[in-house]
C-alpha cells in the first residue's frame, strides 16, 4: 500500500492521519508560472490586437458600419484636453474676458469631468449616435446628483443665494399664478388658455411615449398627473386649473396628440428594416448625406411589453415606474416655487431636457433587467443613477418645504389617496395572491389524500 506521504507530501512525518486520509488527499497541482510560458510579458511587447487583451464593458455593442468611430482615442483626448486647459488657465487675456474667474474654473472642472465620463464610463444600451454621447449624458446626471447632494445640506435661504451666482436675476420672490380664475367655457377663455405651455405639454408627452413605448401606460400616467394636480393645488397655485383645462385641453388635446405622435414614431421604428452600410460602401452624395443623418436614428428598436397582469414582479415594476415618473414630473414645480424661478427659466428647461435624455436609456435598462435577467444580471447604471437623482430631489423638496406650505391636506384628498393605495394593494392580492393560495391548498390537499391512501 502506498504511504500517506506520497499522496500528500506537505504533511510532516509526525502528522496524525488515518487510512481514510490516504484515499481522500489529492496530489497537489504545480503552481502556475507567471507570464506566457514562463517568460514575463512586458507592456511594450504585448500584442494589443489579440482577443484576450480586449476588455468588453457591460452591455457594450459596436456599430460595425462606422467602425472608425470606435478606435481608441483616450491618449489623444487626454493630450488635447490638457493643452486646452493649460492655454485657458495660463493665458491672461482669456481669463480677463470672464469677469468671474471662479465661474471659469467651475466650467473647466465640469468640462474635465465630462471628458473623463465620455472616455472612461461604461457603455449603456444605446450606440447611436455614439456610445460616448450617452456616457456624457450619464456624466451630466452624476453632476446633477452631486449638486443635489450638496444642496441637501443647505438651508433654503442659502440655496436661494447660491442660485444668484448662476443667474443674478434670481433671488426675488415671485407671485404664484392661478389658472382657475375664470372657468367659464367660452371661446375667449379657451383662447386665453392657449399659450406656449400647450406646445410644451404636447412635446413632453411625445417624449414620454418615446420613453415608455406603451399607449395605455401613457394614458394612465396622464390621468394620474391631473389627479396629482388636484391633490396638490392647495400648495401650488399654478396647479389650480379649470375642469375643462384639466380634462379637455390637457388630457384630450395636448397629451393625446403628443402620445399619439410618439407611439406612431415608435411603431415606425419598430417595423423599420435595419440594414446598415458603412459610409465607404455608400455611393453618391445624396446617399452619403442620408447615411450621415441616419446615424442620429436608432440602430435597432425594442418594443416594450410591460405585462402588468402577467406577474407580481411586472406589476410592482409598473407601479414603481409610474410613481417615479409622477415624482419626476412634480419635482420641477416645487423646485421652481421654492427657488423663485419662472416656469420658462433656462434651468427648468434644461432640467426637463436632461431628465428626458437620461430616461431613454434608463427605462430601456429597466425593461431588460426585468424581462431578461439572464443577460442583465444587475440593474443598469442609467436607471440606478436616475432613480437616485429623483429620490434626492424629493429629499431636497421635503427639507425645504418646512414652513413653506402651512395649509394642511384637505380631507377629500386624504380619502382619495387612501382609496387609491388600498386599490393598488388589493389588485395584486386578488390577481396573484388568491390564485397562488388556492394552488398551494390544492397541492396540500392532494398530498394529504395520497398519504391517506
Amino acid at each position: 500500500m502506498t504511504s500517506v506521504k506520497e499522496y500528500n507530501p506537505d504533511l510532516s512525518p509526525t502528522s496524525p492521519v488515518d487510512d481514510s486520509d490516504a484515499v481522500l488527499s489529492p496530489v497537489p497541482e504545480p503552481e502556475p508560472i507567471p507570464g506566457l510560458n514562463g517568460v514575463p510579458v512586458r507592456w511594450y511587447d504585448a500584442d494589443r490586437t489579440e482577443p484576450y487583451t480586449r476588455i468588453t464593458p457591460f452591455q457594450e455593442k459596436h456599430d460595425t458600419s462606422v467602425e472608425f468611430f470606435y478606435k481608441p482615442v483616450t491618449l489623444s483626448a487626454l493630450a488635447g484636453g490638457l493643452i486646452v486647459l493649460a492655454y485657458v488657465a495660463t493665458t491672461q487675456d482669456v481669463l480677463e474676458e470672464g469677469r468671474d474667474k471662479r465661474r471659469v474654473g467651475v466650467y473647466a472642472a465640469i468640462t474635465s469631468f465630462l471628458l473623463f465620463s465620455m472616455i472612461q464610463f461604461r457603455d449603456g444600451p444605446f450606440i447611436r449616435p455614439h456610445p460616448a454621447f450617452w456616457r456624457i449624458v450619464l456624466g451630466v446626471n452624476l453632476l446633477y446628483e452631486l449638486a443635489l447632494v450638496f444642496l441637501l445640506f443647505q438651508d433654503l435661504g442659502t440655496a436661494r443665494i447660491m442660485m444668484t451666482f448662476i443667474d443674478p436675476n434670481l433671488g426675488v420672490p415671485l407671485p404664484e399664478k392661478s389658472y382657475a380664475e375664470d372657468c367659464a367655457l367660452t371661446a375667449q377663455t379657451i383662447w386665453n388658455a392657449l399659450d406656449i405651455f400647450c406646445i410644451a405639454h404636447t412635446l413632453g408627452w411625445f417624449g414620454k411615449a418615446m420613453i415608455l413605448r406603451d399607449y395605455w401606460f401613457c394614458w394612465i400616467l396622464s390621468i394620474a398627473f391631473e389627479l396629482a394636480e388636484y391633490s396638490l393645488q392647495h400648495q401650488l397655485a399654478n396647479f389650480a386649473e379649470c375642469w375643462w383645462d384639466h380634462w379637455i385641453l390637457d388630457v384630450l388635446v395636448c397629451n393625446w396628440i403628443g402620445t399619439y405622435l410618439g407611439m406612431k414614431t415608435c411603431q415606425y421604428f419598430e417595423v423599420k428594416p435595419y440594414e446598415w452600410r458603412g459610409l465607404r460602401q455608400t455611393r453618391g452624395l445624396r446617399s452619403k448625406a442620408k447615411r450621415v443623418l441616419s446615424q442620429f436614428s436608432p440602430h435597432d428598436f425594442t418594443a416594450f411589453k410591460w405585462g402588468t397582469a402577467s406577474s407580481f414582479t411586472h406589476y410592482i415594476t409598473v407601479v414603481l415606474l409610474l410613481a417615479v415618473f409622477l415624482a419626476a414630473e412634480l419635482n420641477p414645480f416645487y423646485l421652481k416655487a421654492l427657488l423663485w424661478m419662472e416656469p420658462d427659466h433656462p434651468i427648468i428647461i434644461l432640467r426637463l431636457a436632461f431628465v428626458f435624455l437620461c430616461a431613454l436609456p434608463a427605462v430601456r435598462e429597466l425593461f431588460q433587467y426585468i424581462n431578461d435577467p439572464r443577460r442583465a444580471v444587475r440593474m443598469g447604471q442609467h436607471v440606478w443613477l436616475l432613480l437616485a437623482t429623483i429620490i434626492t430631489e424629493l429629499l431636497v423638496i421635503k427639507k425645504w418645504s418646512k414652513g413653506q406650505f402651512p395649509e394642511p391636506f384637505p380631507r377629500l384628498v386624504k380619502w382619495g389617496w387612501t382609496i387609491g393605495i388600498v386599490l393598488l394593494i388589493l389588485y395584486p392580492v386578488v390577481q396573484f395572491g388568491i390564485p397562488r393560495a388556492r394552488k398551494y391548498l390544492w397541492k396540500h390537499q392532494k398530498k394529504a389524500k395520497a398519504k391517506a391512501l
